[in-house]
């Protein structure tokens, strides 16, 4: 095998892993990671869109993994899936010229707590539930497990090379 295949298949095997582990951690806590009143703690990884492109991709499909069980059914697979591709895609994109770990991952624990207006709009459609408060809530289970992500991958960073 040349090179180039390895590098392929050990960049789709860390893809695969990742949205597996997603999916799996949404899924064991799926009690407290759908609803208004969420800590979705799979989303510590939408930390790794900082470091690799490749992640963004692991991201949605691991959501769109989790979200087949979702209580919003159809609605989460798809828009639930493009939020978590939005929202890793601007991480990704608003830290490239960062080199600090730190300030890329400050970027994505900003973007991603912000970007969760799209959860609380699906649950405003879905369930009627009042937009503003429904945000909130959702805002700060997202800042939490962000921060949580953040302050593991900053640590892991120090000790495996994450952009390759």
């Amino acid at each position: 095998m040349n090179n180039q295949k390895k590098q392929s298949l050990v960049s789709l095997t860390k893809t695969g892993i990742v949205a597996a582990l997603y999916a799996a951690l949404t899924l064991v806590l799926s009690p407290i990671s759908y609803g208004a009143m969420q800590i979705r703690l799979s989303e510590i990884f939408n930390n790794l869109a900082v470091f690799n492109k490749r992640y963004i991709w692991a991201l949605t499909i691991g959501c769109a993994i989790a979200n087949l069980n979702s209580p919003l059914g159809i609605v989460d697979i798809v828009f639930g899936s493009l939020g978590t591709l939005l929202m890793t895609s601007l991480s990704y994109f608003l830290s490239r010229r960062v080199k600090s770990t730190a300030g890329k991952l400050a970027i994505a624990v900003v973007v991603c707590t912000l970007m969760t207006w799209t959860v609380a709009l699906e649950l405003h459609f879905v369930n009627h539930l009042p937009f503003w408060p429904t945000y909130l809530a959702v805002a700060v289970g997202e800042f939490i497990s962000m921060v949580i992500g953040a302050v593991i991958f900053g640590i892991l960073s120090k000790r495996i090379d994450l952009t390759k």
